[in-house]
């Protein structure tokens, strides 16, 4: 089995820095379909990436640590934490990845050794709707962070003080504000062309996961890296435009005079 057992999680814990750089990936993001054995494929659109959920089918959202150090990953689905079951906020307890670690988080986590499997299910069956949460149903997130190291040496810090002023000053610039600007005037373009949404994620049945605690305290506050992906049923996303419209296939032979001698008039 790929995934790696024990998976660890830690608690909220922030380490008094500014914020980090958010340009570099520390994660990456998959849905892998367990019925069918198989990475579900992504769709842009609109500035948004979307995956095609089959109703009834298990899933998993699989994290790849992309750095050579400890990630804190906070995994939100439809809104929710997925190990502590409370509306996602991204100071929340996540999953640690060791140095370029695989991870499967495959449901809610009921305890250090079990899981509510993640299955793609109506929206009404949803395990948000169903408590009462159904407002970010259809989006899966990861927020990742950086772990803080031990400050230098104090001859080090004398050392970095010598270099030239510009050197210190580089790349001071906030991007996040025009970034969060450009998100937003995406979202207001894409909600008019929204279809009513038509899968959630349900609590499926409970299953062996063990997992233990660490600490892990965080570089910043802010997460290095955010994460999403959007998914709903075929018929959803065709009606929004991400899929293109699928017309019945036939197995017929096709004929080239398929209409034959006139029919009686009952």
């Amino acid at each position: 089995m790929k995934r790696l057992i024990p998976a660890l999680f830690a608690l909220a814990t922030l380490a008094s820095l500014p914020a980090a750089a958010r340009s570099a990936a520390l994660v990456d993001l998959q849905v892998l379909d367990l019925d069918r054995h198989e990475t579900l494929p992504r769709h842009p659109h609109h500035g948004r990436e979307f995956i095609e959920g089959r109703p009834g089918h298990r899933y998993a959202v699989v994290l790849q640590n992309l750095t050579g150090e400890r990630v804190l990953a906070v995994v939100s689905v439809d809104g929710v934490n997925a190990i502590s079951g409370e509306t996602a906020g991204a100071g929340q307890a996540g999953y640690v990845l060791g140095p370029w670690q695989r991870m499967e988080v495959r449901g809610w986590r009921k305890d250090l050794s079990q899981v509510a499997e993640f299955e793609f299910t109506a929206l009404g069956d949803s395990y948000t709707a169903r408590t009462g949460r159904p407002g970010n149903v259809g989006v899966i997130g990861v927020a990742a962070f950086r772990e803080r190291r031990p400050p230098p040496p104090r001859w080090e810090d004398e050392i970095a003080q010598a270099a030239p002023a510009e050197r210190a000053r580089g790349g001071t610039a906030d991007a996040a504000a025009p970034a969060a600007a450009a998100e937003s005037a995406r979202a207001e373009a894409y909600a008019g062309s929204v279809q009513r949404q038509q899968l959630g994620t349900g609590h499926g049945q409970r299953r062996w996961d063990a997992a233990r605690t660490t600490h892990f305290e965080r570089q910043s506050a802010h997460p290095n890296q955010v994460l999403s992906l959007w998914y709903d049923s075929t018929e959803a996303l065709v009606a929004r435009g991400v899929l293109p419209a699928r017309w019945p296939h036939s197995h017929r032979q096709p004929e080239a005079f398929p209409i034959g001698f006139a029919p009686d008039p009952y």
